[in-house]
């Protein structure tokens, strides 16, 4: 068994944020509500004005590099924000130092490097967290639930729709949005978190095919894809990804098919349980109203009680709830997903390389 350092009860679990753009504010705001048992001491990032707007928002040290943040901060958990192929020398260099990690979706943008981040903690004996924030949701909590209680019976059928939109102004506010190096396309990047939920709901995928396109964006990535799924369980289903929502983004949602039960969650961001009936009545039932919630934001509710899972981990109270490994299961699929658009073939999995 791996022995990670000792459990931090006696103080606040510090944490460092690295890269302070778009997706930091939902970190700074968790953070904050978890101030009794955790502080943010450093922030990191290479553009001036996002480090000193980071550093007013949080009162935490700014730091213009990562080295001089590990060298000089006593950070225990470092929050990965920034873009997407970054992450994986990131996080090696942080766990070389003996760090904790945190990292945003999706993990890494190569299948490679999201194995050299899981090697890289594992041979330091540090713990890896990956965001999938969107699990915690009230919505998905009570389906996962319903999963797991059996009460589909066999699951014949999953649809997913994430039809959003990123108009061109979005890609052109960094240079590197849109790119395969540093970001992914609608299907690693915006439909990250529905992605995993294949895995995470359904189970083990036997297979992917998948088509991609760049259809209106001026971009390196595609704007739009469709994936079918054949799960191990004889399963079928497909994933619809768009960013060309007109003229904003006008759902996410997941519809399950079962031999008992028939579930579509929907609205902007799988925010409300649409349609829930069973053969079989359950006490769930009656919480379908209060767990549907209002939401302007894709990213929904869920970082708090992400954070809420990282620090009972690091005090020894909880065992993590989306770790490295667990990270890998979504990533394989995306990668699966770009290979069969390649190269135009059913992509069996797990992937073999």
């Amino acid at each position: 068994m791996r022995q990670y350092p000792p459990n931090i009860t006696d103080r606040k679990i510090r944490f460092a944020l690295v890269g302070c753009g778009r997706i930091a504010q939902n970190h700074f705001m968790a953070l904050k509500k978890h101030q009794d048992r955790a502080e943010i001491v450093g922030v990191c990032d290479i553009d001036p004005k996002s480090l000193a707007a980071a550093a007013e928002t949080t009162g935490a040290t700014p730091y213009s590099n990562l080295r001089d943040l590990l060298e000089n901060s006593d950070a225990d958990v470092f929050s990965l924000t920034t873009p997407s192929g970054l992450h994986a020398e990131h996080a090696i260099e942080i766990a070389a130092a003996g760090r904790h990690i945190v990292t945003e979706k999706p993990m890494a943008t190569r299948w490679h490097d999201g194995v050299r981040m899981v090697k890289a903690c594992d041979d330091a004996s540090v713990r890896l967290f990956v965001v999938k924030q969107n699990r915690r949701n009230s919505t998905l909590q009570l389906l996962k639930r319903a999963m797991e209680k059996g009460r589909f019976g066999r699951v014949y059928m999953v649809n997913i729709n994430v039809f959003w939109t990123r108009p061109q102004d979005y890609y052109d506010s960094a240079k590197w949005r849109g790119t395969w190096e540093f970001d992914g396309g609608a299907l690693m990047n915006q439909a990250s978190h529905y992605i995993d939920l294949l895995d995470w709901l359904i189970g083990p995928i036997e297979s992917v095919q998948a088509y991609t396109a760049t259809l209106a964006r001026n971009i390196e990535v595609e704007d739009s894809g469709v994936i079918g799924v054949r799960w191990r369980s004889g399963a079928l289903g497909s994933v619809n990804v768009t960013m060309l929502s007109y003229p904003k983004n006008f759902e996410g949602s997941i519809t399950i098919l079962g031999e008992k039960g028939t579930v579509r969650v929907g609205g902007l961001a799988v925010n409300e349980i649409q349609h829930w009936e069973f053969a079989e009545p359950d006490p769930d039932d009656a919480e379908i109203n209060a767990a549907s919630y209002a939401t302007t934001s894709v990213y929904g509710f869920g970082h708090p009680l992400y954070y809420d899972n990282v620090i009972k981990v690091l005090r020894g109270e909880a065992d993590p709830e989306t770790d490295g490994r667990a990270g890998l299961r979504s990533l394989e699929v995306l990668i699966a997903a770009y290979l069969s658009a390649r190269d135009g073939r059913r992509i069996p999995l797990p992937l073999d390389f």
